[in-house]
């Protein structure tokens, strides 16, 4: 009996320098940072269910408290648009955006938020989570020290908001639109002046006639900035975004510091962030578009055939440009395309005869 004390006590000490570490790790807490692209309040970029706020609070509850996060919108620590070199420097460890604002440091960046006449929400989650598009990702942020998630995603946005109807590939010529992203490369080639403006600064230059037409996200969102009192024609085809992601942009040293569980926390609190910020969307669109067609006089409708037909051609040409002129963006572009592609029958086969049946009487 005093032979297995004595050998049970050894085994014991033998193993305690090992645990102990693991242990202390696995209840080690972090206080992190969080700084956002958008301004205060501004729904789903900021508050509501699957936002930013709404991710730092799942995170914590889910850690038990050992992760915290405090979250900064625009201008509460940082300005807008300084994110991207913040979470680099190690200033803060994550920045809510999209990925498309550093396409002037990473043009590759721009096809992780959307893509003109690319996938949908779905095919879009189907190539993050199951085509190799997050490892692409990190692959692409690794060597500046940060890697990213997908944590929101608005669905399909609209043309946008004109102030005269569009009938013609000939009416785009000389047009002031404000317009992001790879789609204000394509509309340039048809004449028009790209503006660049943040949200706040829209209805204004809008109602002015400062510009002619403008792009915002979808009916909830254009509905709160008033974008109906300033112009009564609103396209809907959404060829320029057919889904946009939110992206969670994370300092790497500052991810390898997490235990493994919390790593897990935080993938499957921006997972499920992802999903109910798209649910929230749709729903909310849904009232907002019969709002602004019944009680505001919005003439919504989709641009003309031939319209499309062109605008498709020139963004085939304006994403060639851009894949020739640089070699991360090739690899990223072709692996996306690759995908969509396959992705594309299967879609065909499956969702699009199944949607008249079901949303049309």
């Amino acid at each position: 009996m005093e032979r297995r004390r004595f050998l049970a006590g050894a085994a014991i000490a033998a193993s305690a320098p090992l645990a102990a570490p693991a242990i202390a790790r696995a209840q080690e807490s972090f206080s992190w940072k969080m700084t956002n692209a958008y301004g205060p309040g501004s729904p789903y970029y900021v508050e509501g269910p699957g936002s930013p706020t709404d991710f730092c609070k799942k995170v914590e509850a889910l850690s038990g408290g050992r992760l915290k996060i405090q979250h900064f919108a625009a201008g509460e620590l940082i300005p807008a648009l300084e994110g991207f070199d913040a979470v680099q420097n190690g200033i803060v460890e994550m920045n809510a955006a999209n990925a498309y604002f550093w396409a002037g440091k990473l043009p590759a960046a721009q096809y992780f938020t959307t893509v003109p006449f690319g996938m949908d929400v779905k095919g879009t989650n189907a190539w993050l989570y199951n085509g190799g598009g997050i490892e692409l990702w990190h692959e692409l942020y690794e060597p500046l020290g940060m890697l990213a998630f997908p944590m929101g995603n608005t669905g399909v946005q609209m043309t946008g908001w004109f102030r005269k109807e569009i009938n013609s590939i000939e009416d785009f010529n000389g047009l002031n639109m404000r317009i992001p992203g790879l789609a204000g490369k394509v509309y340039a080639k048809l004449g028009v002046n790209v503006q660049l403006l943040p949200g706040g600064e829209i209805f204004p230059a809008l109602e002015r006639g400062v510009i002619d037409a403008a792009e915002f996200v979808g009916p909830f969102q254009d509905r709160r900035l008033g974008l109906q009192k300033a112009a009564k024609y609103y396209y809907t085809t959404g060829w320029h975004e057919p889904n946009n992601v939110t992206e969670l942009l994370i300092n790497k040293a500052a991810w390898d510091s997490l235990p493994t569980d919390l790593q897990e926390i935080v993938k499957i609190a921006a997972m499920a962030c992802n999903v109910e910020s798209n649910a929230w969307c749709d729903a909310t669109n849904a009232e907002a578009m019969d709002d602004l067609v019944t009680n505001f006089d919005v003439k919504a409708m989709p641009l003309p055939d031939e319209i499309v037909a062109k605008l498709r051609e020139l963004t085939a040409e304006t994403l060639e440009e851009g894949a020739a002129a640089d070699e991360k963006t090739r690899k990223v572009h072709d692996a996306y395309f690759a995908f969509k592609e396959q992705y594309g029958d299967w879609a065909g086969i499956s969702a699009e005869p199944l949607l008249p049946v079901l949303y049309k009487s």
